[in-house]
């Protein structure tokens, strides 16, 4: 089974669309902020959260639970706002912005995560809707150093967004 997490419009034939508000074609109705989640433990083999982690108060409570809901070595792809992106402020609803090296914080690299996952990929997406022709040329340079290009060249080329994806750990 598949999770649509945070579903919004984007509903996923063959998916359990999720959302915090009853929308055309979403299955689950529940507010992320509310654990436990509404599935039973290992139910799923994938889960697709694109903009919808930014919104939670405690992610790392929601990383736990995902976690629970996920069959060992599922796989996990998130999609967020890059910290660098200007306009990721104009909603009043966003807790956190991402790096690509956030969920970092949910591997071997911290001692303090409540969970551990693998990162599979990490990649910036420079652009969602304006100038998305952009894309196939800005989205390979961005990539290729990353922890050099937030360090010092992001505020001059903002990204869009962090895309990861994490494999569970059970």
């Amino acid at each position: 089974m598949k999770l649509n997490l945070g579903a919004g419009l984007d509903v996923k034939q063959g998916w359990v669309n999720h959302d915090g508000i009853k929308l055309s074609g979403i299955d689950v109705v529940h507010d992320l902020n509310k654990f436990p989640y509404p599935w039973p433990d290992n139910t799923f083999d994938e889960v697709f959260a694109s903009h919808v982690l930014e919104h939670v108060r405690d992610l790392p409570a929601v990383m736990k639970e995902l976690k629970r809901i996920c069959k060992p070595g599922a796989i996990i792809r998130t999609r967020g706002p890059h910290f660098s992106c200007g306009v990721s402020w104009r909603d009043p609803d966003h807790k956190r912005l991402f790096s690509v090296f956030t969920f970092d914080y949910f591997s071997d690299f911290s001692f303090y995560a409540p969970v551990k996952f693998n990162i599979i990929s990490r990649k910036f997406n420079f652009t969602r809707t304006e100038m998305i022709f952009l894309n196939p040329v800005l989205n390979p340079l961005l990539n290729l150093f990353p922890a050099i290009y937030e360090r010092f060249f992001c505020w001059m080329l903002p990204a869009a967004e962090a895309l990861v994806d994490l494999e569970v750990i059970k």
